[in-house]
């Protein structure tokens, strides 16, 4: 992959990845990096410790993301992403669904079962369903 298109930066989840310079649509732009480890492991550790940083390329094999070395980590989620997950040689690799303009966020859909046990207790914070809240609390004070 060529020079990081990517910068860390605060987020409306917390931290963000968030484009510097034009992304083409299909162009990878990081890969997930860290420890294989059994995906069986991987679910008792979410459900035992809330461990958040795992994704899983199959029934049998999941990535330990939660190395700060793993810059793919700071990919949030959205309902509406910019980007999809491909397994390319091996990697789990980020690519974008369509042109990433500069400073915009970079996301991804993280999927039905982290949602329900992450995201959805607290509230998602996309800006599509930040944009969504707020115009129900505009038309609840009319």
């Amino acid at each position: 992959m060529p020079s990081r298109s990517f910068r860390v930066g605060r987020s409306s989840a917390g931290l963000g990845l968030f484009a510097v310079k034009p992304i083409a649509k299909a162009a990878a732009i990081v890969a997930y990096h860290g420890r294989r480890i059994p995906t069986a492991a991987a679910h008792e550790r979410e459900r035992r410790s809330g461990a958040k940083y795992m994704f899983e390329i199959n029934r049998r094999w999941t990535i330990d993301g939660s190395s700060r070395k793993n810059l793919a980590r700071y990919i949030n989620h959205a309902c509406r992403p910019n980007t999809e997950a491909v397994l390319r040689k091996g990697q789990m690799v980020f690519v974008a669904l369509r042109r990433i303009e500069p400073e915009e966020e970079i996301t991804l859909d993280y999927g039905r079962d982290y949602f329900d046990l992450f995201i959805k207790p607290l509230g998602c914070r996309c800006a599509p369903c930040k944009a969504k809240a707020a115009a129900r609390r505009s038309r609840r004070k009319r």
